[in-house]
């Protein structure tokens, strides 16, 4: 959380290409509902709620850091089905089964626990809810990350690899189909 304090003014410049890459390798393997009731678990700046704002019902941005989540005001105040919580990913306010698709971009990495930050994912998600999850590639290996996901008993549907992005991208439901479209590397 200090760390994101102190880059909060900065991280769109540092890390909004990588984020962006990341961001549009899941959406091309998700179909959002127009009535989707969206959380972005560590939203960060809000980089993602001006790609699917439009296009759903209501996305909920949650972040720990309060500076970050000032930065995050600024993007929200365009999109008014756009609201901001500041809160742990760990232990959320939200009942449980309250979310269509959950974004966790850039979280896992930085949660104490991600097999907590997992489950907590999983408790506020609908029982066919869509969960985008992504792994530094430096803290996982594709291995773990994705053992990671299947002990959270996630079915990982679609996994982005490419080489050029610095983390995996993974596309899972809690649905009992088990299935995994890994997309090719390109170089």
């Amino acid at each position: 959380m200090r760390h994101y304090d102190r880059v909060a003014k900065v991280y769109d410049a540092q890390y909004s290409e990588e984020q962006e890459a990341k961001i549009k390798a899941a959406l091309k393997s998700l179909k959002l509902r127009d009535n989707a009731i969206v959380l972005d678990a560590g939203c960060g700046t809000g980089l993602l709620f001006p790609h699917i704002a439009k296009a759903v019902r209501l996305v909920a941005g949650l972040d720990l850091s309060s500076r970050i989540m000032g930065e995050a005001k600024k993007r929200a105040k365009q999109l008014p089905n756009t609201a901001l919580l500041r809160a742990d990913a760990d232990q959320t306010p939200f009942q449980d089964h309250t979310f269509d698709t959950v974004f966790a971009i850039t979280l896992l990495q930085n949660t104490p626990n991600p097999h907590l930050t997992l489950e907590e994912i999983k408790r506020v998600s609908k029982s066919r809810a869509v969960i985008v999850a992504t792994g530094l590639k430096k803290q996982f290996t594709l291995q773990s990350f994705t053992m990671l996901l299947r002990q959270a008993k996630l079915n990982i549907k679609a996994l982005e690899t490419d080489e050029r992005l610095r983390g995996y991208v993974a596309v899972c439901t809690k649905s009992s189909k088990k299935t995994l479209k890994e997309r090719p590397q390109t170089h």
